[in-house]
């Protein structure tokens, strides 16, 4: 399949006018954040993914769900993700057409990846069954401190590893207010075309369309339990 095939579709149209100038695949040094610098119209095409052919066509999108691959779990099922999109402004998802749950592979496990955007699709990606990752280099603060916003929990198991560890529901919240309102926001930025203006606003609308419209800090502050002694 070529790039330089004519795609008629909106959703390509609006994708091609953000794209940067040339075709790469990098990975941003960020935990699992993919850096896509995706086709322009010269140069050959070769999808990341699944590649799903937009249709422009304004109904409902679908949910792929993969095998998430062995020792790997997928964090949120398709009701969760439906009732999540729901709750934004319907014409947020024009422009969707496929939320797909991926398997893991040897060679993403190379690559780790939460989520990413392409096209009209949004792809999520497996965890360890653990629920726990283990980083071999100093995690950058920004990284550190998008976890604990959603209650992960850093420590250091021995010298030289990070480990990163994530309870059900803290991970699911990741997911749910986080990494999908993420994904979603690269899909709706048509504006910028360069990799760190896209990464800014996809990470300002995660913040105002998922962390704070779930409820922000408060709605995630360890609930104390007081003890009443008697005299």
């Amino acid at each position: 399949m070529r790039a330089n095939r004519k795609y008629t579709t909106k959703v390509v149209v609006r994708q091609a006018k953000r794209q940067a100038a040339k075709t790469q695949i990098s990975w941003s040094q960020r935990a699992r954040r993919v850096q896509l610098g995706t086709r322009n119209e010269q140069a050959p095409f070769s999808p990341p993914e699944d590649w799903h052919e937009p249709t422009g066509e304004n109904t409902d999108y679908e949910i792929v769900v993969q095998s998430p691959g062995d020792g790997y779990r997928h964090i949120l099922t398709p009701d969760q993700i439906r009732d999540r999109l729901a709750e934004l402004p319907a014409h947020f998802l024009n422009d969707l057409e496929v939320v797909q749950l991926s398997r893991m592979t040897r060679k993403k496990q190379s690559f780790p990846c939460y989520g990413m955007q392409w096209g009209a699709t949004l792809y999520l990606y497996p965890l360890e069954e653990s629920l726990e990752e283990i980083f071999y280099a100093p995690p950058r603060p920004e990284v550190i401190n998008e976890a604990k916003m959603f209650g992960g929990r850093w420590d250091r198991p021995s010298v030289g590893v990070w480990r990163l560890t994530w309870s059900p529901s803290a991970i699911e919240d990741f997911y749910l207010n986080n990494i999908l309102i993420h994904e979603l926001g690269h899909l709706l930025d048509d504006r910028n075309s360069g990799y760190t203006d896209r990464e800014r606003y996809a990470e300002w609308f995660a913040i105002r369309y998922g962390y704070q419209t779930s409820g922000g800090r408060e709605a995630r502050r360890p609930q104390v339990r007081r003890r009443h002694h008697r005299k």
